[in-house]
């Protein structure tokens, strides 16, 4: 039988970088060869798109786009190519491809923009489609739609850029609703670049400026002291939920520049929480997941605050996928390990396409 064509796109021009060629790298390595023929597609940080035939430890390393047999290459958005445009010496050819899996985080990835390609190409792939992955990376689109499903969430406010003539005005209603003990962040950053923890009117006031240069939207969020829960989600119809995780952790702030990140460092599996607050977190996993659209796969960060209320903090449609990362040492207490996973991931999508294409 003809081996599964699987592209993996890898790399792009968002802070993730590093972090999506780290999770690359793995996958590429556990993909079942016996299945699947695997093609690499590499964005560069300056967003050049190379047909990538190397090894996955050029990828974890970096070094992948110096391959002297890189070639120029792009998803065709026309459905009749159902694949890959290669150009090399001025000649073009086509590779098919039966499926893909877009690691890309951050804007111009996880934020729907390659999902949009994906689906005028007509080539199934893994995860979150257009809407879900725009709502999920726009935490003010979340709040909106967590609102609309009665699923609590810090309390929260939007400031736009139209409002920076009247910042000041703002940020003081702001601060007499919430007072300034505060999470100020872009609307829209797939990581916590532009983050700030404020204590103050004038910290308040620089961290919305901070927040700014990163977008043009900015949420300020009233500080919620409060445990870490972490819950993966995959699946389609018949949605699989793993074990309740636990991040033990303060406030830290993560770089997913540095090659060496791993959000799962600090997991503890299960969490030590009640049986009753474990389904219930469950629930809002996978009610979240549902109200978003979701599909595939996602990581689902949750608090627990003091007083044991459960709310949602925000939806990863593309979570790291590191043997070390959250999402798989989460499936991993469902008996899947990597290899596992990734295939999953894979026959999903593909057996999903037929009700999309």
């Amino acid at each position: 039988m003809a081996k599964i064509k699987a592209a993996v796109i890898f790399g792009g021009t968002a802070r993730e970088h590093a972090l999506s060629l780290a999770s690359a790298a793995e996958v590429i390595k556990n993909i079942p060869r016996d299945t699947y023929e695997v093609i690499c597609i590499g964005i560069t940080r300056k967003g050049r798109w190379l047909f990538f035939p190397g090894s996955p430890e050029e990828i974890a390393d970096g070094t992948w786009e110096q391959n002297t047999d890189c070639t120029s290459a792009f998803i065709s958005p026309d459905p009749l190519h159902r694949g890959i445009i290669t150009i090399e010496n001025g000649e073009t050819s086509v590779k098919r491809i039966d499926v893909v899996l877009p690691i890309l985080m951050g804007k111009k990835g996880g934020d729907g923009t390659i999902q949009g390609l994906l689906d005028l190409s007509g080539i199934p792939y893994v995860g979150s489609g257009v809407l879900a992955c725009g709502s999920c990376m726009d935490k003010s689109h979340t709040h909106m739609i967590m609102d609309d499903h009665n699923i609590k969430t810090p309390e929260w406010a939007l400031i736009t850029q139209r409002e920076l003539g009247e910042l000041d005005k703002k940020c003081t209603e702001i601060a007499d609703r919430f007072g300034c003990d505060l999470v100020v962040k872009p609307a829209k950053s797939g990581s916590n670049q532009g983050i700030s923890f404020v204590k103050d009117m004038e910290g308040f006031l620089t961290a919305v400026k901070v927040a700014f240069s990163n977008d043009n939207k900015v949420i300020v969020e009233k500080y919620v002291h409060a445990r870490k829960l972490e819950v993966a989600v995959i699946g389609y119809d018949n949605l699989i939920c793993s074990p309740v995780g636990e991040i033990i952790a303060s406030d830290k702030i993560y770089d997913p520049s540095d090659f060496n990140v791993s959000s799962g460092d600090d997991l503890t599996i299960p969490a030590n929480i009640t049986p009753e607050t474990a389904k219930k977190a469950k629930e809002i996993a996978t009610t979240a997941f549902k109200a978003l659209g979701c599909k595939g796969m996602a990581r689902v960060d949750l608090f627990l605050t003091d007083d044991g209320e459960l709310l949602l903090n925000k939806i990863g449609t593309m979570p790291g996928l590191k043997s070390t990362s959250v999402f798989p040492k989460l499936m991993e207490q469902l008996g899947y390990d990597h290899e596992d996973l990734i295939d999953m991931l894979l026959e999903q999508a593909v057996e999903n396409s037929d009700r999309n294409y």
